[in-house]
């Protein structure tokens, strides 16, 4: 029930707001901006939710801070590391795949970057604060970073063919 909440939030915020805003930019923006906001609704979902039932817990239990050794976990041999790192990186490569198309691919490689970056440090910072159970590591944003930079070569190397596809919906719009 609590995830229904959330989701709830994200459909009307979708419906109400965003929709209207891309629809009327055109087809080609609506996609791309309707991908972008379902793949970071799942990234919510992942990381972060349930999160507007949570808010009012969020001083209920005490802040584990960041986890500064990376790849501790690996060193260690501590639980599913392996599968950790590689849920990490492919949980973000459509990040590096898909902001640089809903910038008009005016965002560049860097940009691409530090805007996961700042993406994974927010989630890190607020998964203990929303969970008591649950606890942020470098590690992560380390192995997100990394999913954005292959997501951003893919975005290069897919880039003809993924502006032809969008131009073709420019056109019937």
């Amino acid at each position: 029930m609590k995830y229904w909440i959330d989701f709830t939030a994200l459909a009307l915020l979708y419906a109400f707001v965003f929709f209207r805003k891309w629809k009327i930019k055109g087809k080609d923006i609506l996609l791309v901006n309707t991908l972008m906001y379902l793949y970071l609704s799942f990234v919510l979902y992942f990381t972060l939710m349930p999160v507007i039932t949570a808010i009012p817990f969020v001083l209920n239990h005490p802040y584990t801070p960041m986890n500064m050794v990376p790849f501790i976990d690996v060193l260690k041999g501590r639980g599913d590391f392996f599968r950790q790192i590689i849920l990490n990186v492919i949980m973000t490569m459509p990040f590096g795949f898909l902001f640089p198309l809903t910038r008009n691919g005016t965002a560049g490689f860097g940009r691409t970057v530090l805007s996961c970056f700042l993406m994974s440090l927010t989630i890190e910072v607020l998964q203990p604060l929303l969970n008591g159970t649950r606890s942020s590591d470098i590690t992560d944003l380390i192995t997100n970073v990394i999913g954005a930079m292959l997501g951003y070569v893919f975005y290069i190397i897919f880039k003809p063919v993924t502006y032809r596809i969008l131009d073709y919906l420019k056109s019937k719009s």
